[in-house]
Formats: C-alpha cells, sequence, structure tokens
C-alpha cells in the first residue's frame, strides 16, 4: 500500500477516516498495530465501566464498523485493505471486556490480541479469507478478542 493524495483526502471524509484509525491506516508500517495503540486510550477509559456498559458499547460499534468498513473497502476496491483499522480497534476493545483493572492487564490483552490477529489461527484466517464485506473486516477481529479473552481468563484462574 502506498500512500498518496488520493488515499490521504480519504481522512476527510468522516466515515473513511474512522474506518482508517483518523490516519493510523495509513501509516506504511504496521497500521494494524498502530490502530490497536488507538484503542489503548478508550480501554483504559472502559475499564472504570460496567461490563454491560462495556458490552454494550463495543456491539454498537461493531455494528457500525460493519458498514463503515464495508464501505470503505468498497471505496478503496480491496476487501479488508490494510488501510482499514476500524476492526482492530474495535476487536481490542472486545478483547478488554470482562479484563481486570490494571496497565499490566491492557498490555498483555494488547500482546495477545495483535498476536492472533497477525498469525490467524484457525477460524480466523478463514473467516478473514472467506467472510466478505464489512461483517467479515470485523468479525475475524472479533474472533482474535475472544481468543485473547479465553487467555486472559486462563491466566486469571491459573495465578
Amino acid at each position: 500500500m502506498t500512500i498518496g493524495p488520493t488515499s490521504v483526502s480519504l481522512l476527510k471524509s468522516p466515515t473513511y477516516c474512522i474506518a482508517l484509525g483518523f490516519g493510523a491506516g495509513l501509516l506504511p508500517r504496521a497500521p494494524g498495530t498502530v490502530g490497536t495503540v488507538i484503542a489503548l486510550l478508550p480501554a483504559w477509559w472502559l475499564l472504570g465501566c460496567s461490563v454491560p456498559i462495556r458490552l454494550a458499547l463495543v456491539t454498537v460499534l461493531f455494528v457500525l464498523g460493519i458498514w463503515i468498513c464495508g464501505k470503505t473497502a468498497l471505496q478503496l476496491g480491496h476487501h479488508d485493505h490494510p488501510a482499514i483499522v476500524f476492526d482492530e480497534i474495535v476487536g481490542y476493545l472486545a478483547s478488554c471486556l470482562i479484563l481486570p483493572t490494571g496497565a499490566s492487564w491492557l498490555i498483555l490483552s494488547f500482546i495477545l490480541f495483535r498476536f492472533f490477529d497477525i498469525v490467524k489461527p484457525w477460524p480466523i484466517r478463514y473467516l478473514d479469507q472467506k467472510v466478505q464485506g464489512g461483517f467479515g473486516i470485523m468479525l475475524d477481529d472479533l474472533v482474535a478478542a475472544l481468543y485473547t479473552t479465553i487467555c486472559i481468563f486462563m491466566i486469571q484462574v491459573t495465578f
């Protein structure tokens, strides 16, 4: 992906700007990781909220993300274009739904989420390749968040 005037001009549209992580997705290296970094501050804020509020917010963002990411993918002419990072933002927030309070948990969740999103163990890779449109873009990150949550839960009950 190259950053050019056309892709930068997409930031003028609120829909595309959100899908591109307010420009983070236009970075030439690791746009998904940078997009996830953007989610750290909202995730930290959400730790102070109850689980039902966290779940409600993530659900709304997921549903909006289906439309936002789908529309942006059509504009870019590429399913799940690397510049689209809103799915990583929402996926990371989903991985923090039942996270205990504390910076160390946020960091561990960040590392695990990025691992699962990059490596794409089954069925994440399958979903990424086979489920099209905005739903497909959002779904693989939601499953990566589920894997992250399972790992965090297992760590919690073990220690």
